[in-house]
């Protein structure tokens, strides 16, 4: 007997769930289309490198050259990135032995991925993702940690961990390889902003922060707070993962759903049949 969070049980028939996902856009409309929902796609914020180019090459290069006692990864997007900026200046085998070499402190699941695509494995994980278990988990980490290189999800973020490491004595390098830019044009936020408040969708999947900083900042902007906090009241609410799930809370907004154990598009995908199979 098939299950409701079953690849092939269409548990999601008849279910309408907005995606503001952008780079896994595809996949996750596929896992969730296989399942009988009908997407509506609005990709609300996209990934570009970061245009500080020399920046993020110069940070590789001190990698390279410098004794690193502990290099930090936030995202597997953060591996990514760092990857296609080595190979466009020649620094691929050299980055690849770099970060062989150095003993490696991961956020989450995708770091992890991406590092293995690289034939390399993390020395450490935190055992939640996110900034205070990254913190938790350097607190058990033996000094001393003279220098750390530390991959940011963004540049405005928080730099906690940073300040965690620069308080224990350590220099601290740091690097954001990617920017968060506007997939969808305003008019599309704001409709689908008048979607979610005419009750047409039946859930929304948040995959990113970002994502959820922009709905609201449109929102705002185009005074239509009042219809988002109508229409995600109307609307189930998933979240991939704690720190999307934090984001969601922060702006006193209710999470119906989020995933346990591993934050992926699998799991999220999991959660939601779980969520609206029923209904």
């Amino acid at each position: 007997m098939s299950t409701p969070a079953s690849g092939s049980d269409r548990v999601l028939q008849g279910q309408v769930i907005a995606v503001p996902e952008a780079r896994q856009l595809d996949v996750l409309a596929s896992l969730l289309e296989r399942r009988g929902a009908n997407v509506l796609r609005c990709p609300l914020v996209g990934i570009a490198d970061s245009p500080d180019t020399a920046s993020v090459v110069a940070w590789i290069e001190r990698l390279i050259a410098s004794p690193t006692d502990l290099v930090v990864f936030y995202t597997g997007e953060g591996v990514e990135r760092l990857c296609g900026f080595a190979e466009r200046a020649n620094l691929t085998a050299e980055l690849k032995a770099a970060l062989a070499r150095t003993p490696k402190l991961v956020r989450g699941p995708k770091p992890k991925r991406a590092l293995r695509a690289l034939d390399l494995v993390p020395d450490y994980a935190a055992a939640e993702p996110t900034t205070a278990g990254l913190i938790a988990a350097a607190q058990a980490i033996e000094l001393p940690r003279k220098r750390v290189a530390i991959q940011l999800y963004s540049p405005e973020q928080s730099l906690e961990l940073a300040q965690h490491f620069r308080e224990r004595g350590a220099a601290v390098d740091t690097v954001a390889p990617y920017v968060y830019d506007s997939a969808a044009d305003d008019d599309e936020v704001a409709a689908l902003i008048g979607t979610l408040a005419a009750g047409r969708v039946s859930a929304i999947a948040f995959t990113s922060k970002a994502q959820v900083q922009r709905l609201l900042k449109l929102a705002d902007e185009r005074h239509l707070k009042r219809e988002l906090d109508a229409g995600l009241k109307r609307t189930k609410v998933a979240a991939v993962g704690p720190v999307v799930s934090a984001e969601l809370a922060a702006a006193g907004i209710r999470v119906d759903t989020v995933p346990t154990e591993s934050f992926t598009m699998k799991p999220l995908v999991t959660s939601l049949c779980e969520l609206l199979g029923a209904r």
